[in-house]
């Protein structure tokens, strides 16, 4: 928990304080007095100052007292300070300097020192190597802007104190309002989690802001981060996050299907999901993201385009489009009475374009008429000027129409420069530019198509745990072989082929008795079969499978021969990777060859829901291959869905699978069984 001297200070000392602007300690003493802290400032500095305001002392002795503390000395010359503050009561340090863990192992010592110092003494870090914190009652920061501070303005948390600043300078020309903001830089005591856990529970309906932005380079607490930003959004606030840093690079190496689709991206992208967290992939995403939820809430996903300039109109509508929002066509018999209010030319199908001549007084008409459009649910409206016209006369309209109406406008005013003075206007109201419609479509798009939070109680399905339990607890570490595979499945509720594994050509005369015709055999020992050649199929007797048998236990690394009656319907896939602290990305999607060779998979994070489950089918491409189509008969949809939930809930009762593979799972509209079958056991370290 965060402490209140670090939220709302009486005193504040710049230990390395300056005269010079320049500088971090003379950059944050000119922004704490600008801006209006009503407390006491400490100037801590063996030289002495000359800044008017602050109460300029040598040394950290001749404080009585303090609150916070802001450190804009050495990393080296930072912990005999802190004793030193600690002695006076002081129980908030932001830590602007450099030279900690993010040079190595040296500098990482140091700052773990550190947090224990400061922890021991049950006070609040925030840093180092980050620049500061805005608060409503002061600017701890040594940058600029600061963003006039709004209550209901969006809260931020930034792993970078420099994309903080990057952020800040092209929201606040964008109209986007700002509240509280948290550099975080190393996050050594106080990272993300630890601030969304203090807003959480500090969370007051009507006074605490509703809107999250997070810039994040690391997750150290997933179970943390995850508490407390679905109790955020249950609460009603909206969050929208970049996550760096999400490239894999490793997963090239892993030995299963799945360890090699489960990418780092992949799992934020699954976690985000299930928080109900919006996913951005950078700075201008999440500023528009941010706007649209300063703006009144979409409730479909139909929106009409009302532009006087064709181009835009067309780039937004493919951006919306290809993002799965809807630019609905307007039948005529609808729109014949506005295009007599237009001129001559204007096109009203949707984009409605009433050209560069179009007037205020038509924007009104047109966006009255959307307003009454049932088949409409939001309204763009992209409207620049070319430097002939004053537009002010436009934006006013646009303006009073935001506020009447009930569904939301989305203002794209992308003359910066031509209708500078104009859009100032605009801006002033409280109101936001996005100033690029492609970037605001697919905004729009990541904002409706964000799932609301699943984190609740998720049934598991039927399944003998104990059995499950067991055959885990017996184990030994590294891949189960095909029987204990074949039990564990079972155990699962999960539809697996009848299969033999054999190891002399009696065994496979005693396994043909039992199937039926036509045979696969299949070598056991090599992961990947298809590499060493080491399957063959529709063996229609026995005298092919005695020979394929011994052509198979000639492969290198072969131990045995798995045969199973052979299998028809389309080829899908399940599978499961364990993914540290997040728990287990379950993915599914097309099998056999084509796994790999589209990359076409849907993840979501265990458990599953049976929503979920179904979202992640129908987010897949090859959808329609499991719906059915030009007269084919589909798979069961139902089944599918079903053996989802069941490798979730398998993972979750047997956490030490860290890689499970389903490859193929042979469908049709019947049944699904699964034909091939990988399981890995690991050591687990609970987190």
């Amino acid at each position: 928990m965060l402490a209140k001297e670090l939220i709302s200070p009486q005193s504040i000392a710049i230990i390395g304080a300056s005269d010079n602007v320049e500088k971090p300690g003379g950059k944050v003493l000119k922004n704490l007095l600008e801006h209006g802290f009503q407390g006491s400032i400490y100037a801590v500095n063996p030289k002495q100052l000359t800044t008017s305001g602050v109460f300029w002392v040598e040394s950290i002795g001749q404080i009585q007292s303090l609150d916070l503390a802001i450190l804009a000395i050495s990393a080296h010359d930072c912990f005999s300070a802190i004793q030193e503050l600690l002695k006076i009561g002081t129980k908030a340090f932001i830590i602007y300097s450099a030279g900690f863990s993010e040079i190595g192992d040296d500098g990482r010592l140091i700052e773990i020192e550190l947090e224990e110092l400061i922890s021991e003494a049950g006070a609040t870090l925030i840093g180092p190597n980050c620049i500061g914190v805005i608060q409503e009652s002061y600017k701890g920061v040594f940058t600029t802007p600061i963003p006039a501070y709004h209550k209901d303005g969006c809260e931020m948390v930034s792993s970078s104190g420099a994309t903080a600043v990057f952020i800040m300078e092209a929201a606040v020309k964008n109209g986007l309002r700002f509240s509280n903001i948290y550099s975080i830089g190393n996050g050594t005591q106080t990272g993300v989690e630890e601030i969304l856990e203090y807003m959480d529970l500090t969370y007051s309906e009507g006074i605490s802001p509703k809107i999250k932005l997070l810039y994040l380079e690391t997750i150290r607490n997933p179970f943390k981060f995850i508490k407390h930003t679905t109790s955020l959004i249950n609460k009603g606030c909206q969050i929208a996050a970049i996550k760096a840093g999400v490239s894999e690079a490793g997963s090239r190496a892993a030995s299963s299907h799945t360890g090699a689709l489960a990418s780092s991206d992949a799992v934020i992208r699954a976690l985000f999901r299930k928080c109900g967290i919006v996913y951005c992939s950078g700075r201008e995403e999440l500023i528009s993201v941010a706007g649209i939820f300063q703006t009144k809430k979409m409730n479909g996903d139909n929106i009409a385009i009302v532009t006087h300039a064709g181009g835009s109109a067309v780039m937004l509508t493919d951006a919306l489009t290809i993002n799965n929002l809807n630019v609905p066509h307007l039948e005529k018999s609808r729109t014949k009475g506005l295009l007599t209010k237009l001129n001559p030319g204007s096109s009203v199908d949707n984009p409605i374009d009433f050209l560069a001549t179009g007037t205020a007084e038509q924007l009104s008409e047109i966006i009255d008429f959307c307003e009454a459009e049932s088949s409409i649910d939001a309204i763009v409206v992209v409207f620049g000027s070319p430097g002939l016209i004053n537009v002010r006369k436009v934006y006013e309209v646009l303006l009073e129409k935001m506020e009447s109406c009930t569904k939301p406008i989305y203002p794209v005013l992308p003359s910066v420069i031509n209708a500078a003075e104009e859009i100032k206007f605009f801006l002033a109201s409280g109101k936001v530019n996005f100033p690029d419609e492609v970037v605001l479509g697919q905004a729009l798009a990541h904002v409706y198509n964000t799932p609301k939070s699943t984190i609740d109680k998720i049934p598991i399905p039927e399944m003998d745990i104990f059995a499950i339990r067991s055959i885990i607890n017996a184990a030994p570490q590294g891949y189960l072989n095909a029987e204990l595979t074949n039990e564990l499945l079972i155990a699962a509720g999960i539809n697996n082929a009848q299969q033999f594994v054999c190891k002399t050509t009696m065994e496979v005369k005693v396994a043909c008795l039992q199937l039926k015709k036509p045979y696969v055999l299949k070598v056991v020992g090599p992961l990947h079969k298809t590499e060493v050649n080491g399957i063959r199929l529709n063996i229609i007797n026995d005298e092919q499978a005695f020979d394929a048998f011994n052509q198979l236990m000639q492969v290198v690394g072969a131990k045995s021969v798995l045969i199973q009656e052979m299998q028809s319907g389309e080829e899908l896939y399940c599978g499961a990777a364990r993914q540290g602290g997040f728990g287990h990305l379950v993915i599914c999607g097309l099998g056999g060859i084509f796994l790999e060779l589209l990359n076409d998979t849907s993840s979501s994070l265990a458990p599953i829901s049976e929503s979920e489950a179904y979202r992640m089918i129908h987010n897949l491409k090859a959808y329609p291959i499991i719906e059915g189509y030009r007269n084919k008969e589909g798979i069961n949809e139902n089944k599918f869905n079903e053996l989802i939930r069941r490798v979730a809930a398998l993972v979750q009762v047997a956490p030490e699978i860290s890689e499970l593979d389903l490859n193929p799972i042979k469908a049709s509209m019947n049944d699904l069984i699964v034909v091939d079958a990988r399981i890995k056991i690991d050591s687990y370290e609970k987190y």
